[in-house]
């Protein structure tokens, strides 16, 4: 691996910018749940992708100021809860740093010793297969335990700061997805 050339000279991209510009790429919305001893944890997350079939791999991101990811990799498996589009009360939820996430939500424990979390689309059981520190966050290499297909439905689909793709949906706060530095 040849390391990045040295840039020189270039100017500095606006963080705020930068949001606004990622803004207009679609992405589907989960929340990515584990267990810290006996407890449920879980933070919600656009930054998830398949990475590889042989052998069966995804990567999320998350960030390092994050309390929730720390404790996820430390239990050493996590599992990925696709959202429908329907589920913008899990999405909220898991997206704030305030309140009780798992209060009054009926979720199951999976045989991997994850959270499940109720009626969503897909939930993708895995193990930390490799961590990689990238700029502000970690980009985590899952190994696929099991796929399960839960619901029929369409996906939530984040686009330009607001949910679908449809209609305008309500926006969310800023603080919701980038500014309390709890994701993850």
């Amino acid at each position: 691996m040849t390391a990045e050339p040295a840039l020189t000279g270039l100017p500095q991209l606006d963080p705020a910018a930068f949001r606004r510009a990622m803004a207009e790429f679609a992405s589907g919305v989960t929340v990515i749940t584990g267990m810290d001893g006996a407890e449920p944890v879980g933070f919600a997350c656009q930054s998830f992708a398949s990475v590889s079939l042989e052998p069966p791999l995804v990567l999320f991101c998350a960030d390092h100021r994050g309390r929730t990811w720390p404790l996820i990799r430390a239990s050493g498996r996590f599992c990925v809860n696709i959202l429908g589009e329907d589920q913008q009360d899990l999405c909220g939820r898991f997206g704030s740093s305030k309140g009780l996430k798992y209060q009054g939500l009926d979720w199951e424990t999976s045989r991997w010793d994850t959270p499940s979390l109720p009626g969503v689309l897909l939930r993708v059981h895995a193990s930390v297969h490799s961590v990689h520190a990238e700029g502000d966050h970690d980009v985590v290499i899952g190994r696929i335990l099991e796929v399960e297909h839960v619901n029929d439905g369409r996906p939530m689909v984040f686009f330009r700061s607001r949910f679908g793709l449809d209609e305008p949906a309500p926006l969310l706060t800023p603080e919701m997805w980038f500014g309390s530095g709890q994701w993850g």
